[in-house]
């Protein structure tokens, strides 16, 4: 599901940048303004109340935390509002880079959890195990090209490759 938002989200913007709107003029942009939409969507699950059982809620999340982080309460409302904070950042192009590199950090650092979660059959916080390792290596991948840190560079031979910026 939050792949899909990802997809969709960056296919409107894409949208509308052939459209007209200069802002989403680019895939780049666009799959960074994509990837702040899916972490609205994420972020929002840290602060569901847990009577909520539609979607992931605080208590899923809680449940995530594996046993050796401390304060797993504080925790969750924290990621949460670093992620509202990096969709903010990928929004704002003058902090683009700076959130990218920031959210990637945050994707690894958070992979133990969603690792946790998968393999102990948390059923309610998403993928299964075997999806989401590539599923965190695609949003990390996202979140460094859409920020303008990953882009295409020439080696001396005059060959493109991958680099960093």
């Amino acid at each position: 599901m939050i792949l899909i938002v990802l997809l969709v989200a960056t296919a409107v913007f894409r949208l509308l940048g052939l459209l007209g709107v200069r802002r989403f003029g680019t895939w780049r942009v666009s799959a960074a303004h994509g990837l702040a939409v899916m972490l609205v969507m994420t972020a929002s699950a840290h602060f569901v109340p847990g009577s909520v059982t539609f979607m992931p809620n605080y208590d899923d999340m809680v449940a995530m935390v594996p046993s050796f982080v401390p304060a797993p309460g504080f925790m969750v409302y924290l990621t949460g509002v670093l992620e509202l904070a990096g969709a903010a950042g990928l929004v704002l192009e003058r902090t683009r880079g700076a959130a990218g590199i920031c959210l990637a950090l945050l994707f690894v650092v958070l992979l133990p959890a969603n690792v946790y979660a998968a393999t102990a059959g948390l059923e309610n916080v998403g993928s299964p195990l075997w999806q989401r390792i590539p599923e965190q290596i695609l949003y990390i991948s996202i979140a460094l090209w859409g920020a303008g840190v990953l882009r295409r560079v020439r080696d001396r031979g005059g060959r493109q490759v991958a680099g960093v910026r």
